[in-house]
């Protein structure tokens, strides 16, 4: 299933073929859903899409997972099957899981260094998350300048290297929605490429990226939503095709 329709109340269970296949559930608009897709299609590992109306979610969603959240990611090889939850969790998993192209460094010091730059990387959230409700912008910039010095310090095109790592794809989803952003700003928006000249050229890379590419939305599909969200009513099935 990966039409990008959302079951919602109501919906039976999902008619997914017994192939041993991952299933993920998810939601089109979700960042840290966006992680998890981001991993599956750079790792090239087959999976099955299920979108959830978060709104209005579906009986059964809780029987895969309680906390009724997505990303959800259901191991239909393993007994049971489990569900693992958190999107960072789930990234580790897979990337652990499924050796080829690795994400993280090999290396257990440059390890544990990516996995503190996405932990740091939390405070950024919450100053995104409060500069989209129209609060200050200078904290979002602040937290982005150590990605900034990181990217120059280290000299390569990507976090990965020369090729996109785990870090990339983790910190991706909200800087995709820089564009996001500057629509919910208008004229306040004040993005500097002058403080920001390796990000600029980071994201413009990114954009290129076939995993980035197979899950990227324009802002004004992504500003639409949210719209309809403050509206009461969201609309999930923004991107559905009708027949």
């Amino acid at each position: 299933m990966s039409n990008g329709r959302h079951l919602a109340k109501g919906s039976a269970t999902p008619n997914v073929p017994e192939d041993g296949i991952l299933r993920l559930y998810s939601m089109r608009f979700c960042p840290f859903a966006q992680r998890v897709h981001l991993v599956l299609d750079a790792k090239q590992i087959p999976y099955h899409s299920i979108y959830i109306n978060l709104t209005e979610k579906p009986d059964w969603l809780l029987d895969k997972n309680p906390q009724g959240k997505v990303p959800a990611l259901e191991l239909v090889r393993e007994p049971g099957p489990p569900v693992l939850t958190e999107s960072l969790l789930i990234c580790e998993y897979l990337d652990e899981q499924y050796p080829l192209r690795p994400l993280y460094p090999r290396d257990p010091l440059k390890k544990v260094q990516e996995r503190l730059l996405i932990e740091r990387f939390n405070s950024v959230l919450d100053a995104f998350f409060r500069a989209s409700d129209g609060g200050d912008l200078e904290p979002f910039w602040c937290g982005l300048d150590t990605y900034e010095k990181e990217l120059s310090r280290r000299c390569t095109d990507f976090f990965g290297g020369e090729q996109t790592g785990i870090l990339d794809y983790m910190i991706w989803p909200w800087c995709e929605r820089l564009e996001l952003l500057k629509l919910q700003r208008a004229d306040d928006y004040n993005f500097d490429e002058r403080r920001f000249p390796q990000l600029s050229q980071w994201v413009e890379r990114m954009k290129r990226d076939p995993a980035v590419m197979a899950f990227y939305m324009e802002a004004e599909v992504q500003a639409e939503f949210l719209r309809t969200r403050s509206a009461g009513k969201p609309n999930y099935n923004l991107l559905v095709k009708e027949a």
